[in-house]
């Protein structure tokens, strides 16, 4: 079975799968391209089958997030424009009791932070930007920009949406641009007044499926996220660090209702990107190379499960390697695929589609979900 394993990009799937081979006691080393880790990123919404997951990682990682994340109360929708309330499920202790785990929102940062302390010391190479990969018979060899280059027995792509595994195995293509932009901003609580539902996470819906406004609180409470999303034909840029105007963001929603637009009133400054997917990729590996996380199913960030499926994806990936059933790579892989295909494929479709807890109150196929216990192979 394999003896050294890469793994491409120390983003939160690369990290949560290096922690779990590790705990598998598999040797892991991680190429991260960036020469520093930085606090950059989305806020966060973990719901509570991406917390179990973590939380199966041990080494405090799932103790170190909860330091620092809210617990939203409730999950909330709301029509944009009549405020009418058409779904709510009690999260916090209930979610506890019912999944196993809390919802946990926080800055991405703060999650890097946990997981990056949950790596043995020397796991993550900064300074690493993958320019060639050869995958042969004897193992893979990983060639970076700096001239160096590293012998893995196989590599796991865990490098986004521009992943350059990906492109190893099956040849340059380019995601597509979805024509919808997402402003983001956190704003202090003590800001917002008497606003209602300051303590849960609330989504308020427009007429059109890319149209909406969600809020949850971050730091324990303190501050409330905003991210609203609206059909934009010419903005392309997908850094979450550009810069946009307040003023451009509120002229988008100034039909909604009055406690939506109170949110919007309260911003002092937005930032703002471009929403980019991909279609299912009906194969996730290549000889020795495998993907995870959005190198093989971006999504749309309308179910909140980008992140959470990376880390499922990390979980069942780190057991199918570490399992004495699969005695080749291939045929772990193989696993692996069969374990997540469907389930990742479905949410990434329901994402487009943004329809999944409008009016209904059963969350239980995707906060119920145990990647630690469900059925591999």
């Amino acid at each position: 079975m394999t003896q050294r394993i890469g793994v491409s990009g120390a983003g939160i799937g690369g990290l949560s799968v290096a922690i779990a081979l590790q705990q598998a006691g598999k040797e892991v080393v991680v190429f991260e391209q960036a020469k520093q880790f930085a606090r950059v990123g989305a806020d966060i919404n973990l719901t509570p089958n991406a917390v179990r997951a973590i939380d199966g990682l041990g080494r405090g990682v799932g103790e170190a997030l909860r330091k620092t994340a809210a617990r939203p109360r409730y999950r909330i929708s709301r029509d944009g424009y009549t405020g009418e309330e058409t779904s709510r499920i009690e999260m916090a202790e209930a979610a506890q009791e019912k999944y196993g785990a809390p919802q946990l929102t926080l800055h991405r940062a703060d999650v890097m932070s946990a997981l990056e302390e949950g790596v043995q010391p020397g796991t993550v190479k900064l300074g690493k930007k993958v320019t060639r990969i050869d995958d042969q018979a004897g193992g893979v060899t990983v060639h970076f920009d700096d001239g160096s280059q590293e012998q893995v027995d196989v590599l796991i792509g865990a490098d986004g949406i521009h992943s350059t595994v990906r492109t190893a195995m099956f040849g340059p293509e380019q995601p597509e641009f979805t024509g919808v932009v997402a402003y983001r901003a956190v704003v202090p609580v003590a800001k917002l007044g008497n606003l209602p539902n300051l303590d849960s996470f609330t989504k308020w819906w427009g007429k059109q499926p890319e149209v909406q406004i969600v809020s949850f609180p971050l730091n324990q409470g303190k501050d409330l996220f905003i991210f609203a999303t609206t059909p934009q034909e010419g903005w392309h840029l997908e850094s979450w660090t550009a810069p946009g105007e307040v003023s451009e963001l509120r002229s988008h929603y100034v039909d909604f209702h009055e406690e939506a637009r109170a949110l919007l009133d309260a911003c002092d400054s937005v930032l703002k990107s471009a929403l980019y997917v991909r279609d299912p990729l009906p194969e996730w590996h290549k000889g020795r190379l495998v993907l995870l996380g959005d190198a093989c199913h971006p999504m749309m960030p309308f179910m909140a499960q980008g992140a959470g499926q990376a880390i499922e994806d990390a979980v069942v990936l780190a057991r199918c390697l570490s399992s004495n059933d699969f005695a080749e790579s291939t045929a772990a892989f193989d696993a692996y695929q069969k374990a997540r295909h469907d389930r990742t494929a479905e949410i990434q479709i329901a994402s487009r589609g943004n329809n999944w807890l409008k009016s209904g109150t059963n969350a239980d196929w995707v906060y119920g979900y145990d990647a630690w216990s469900v059925k591999l192979g």
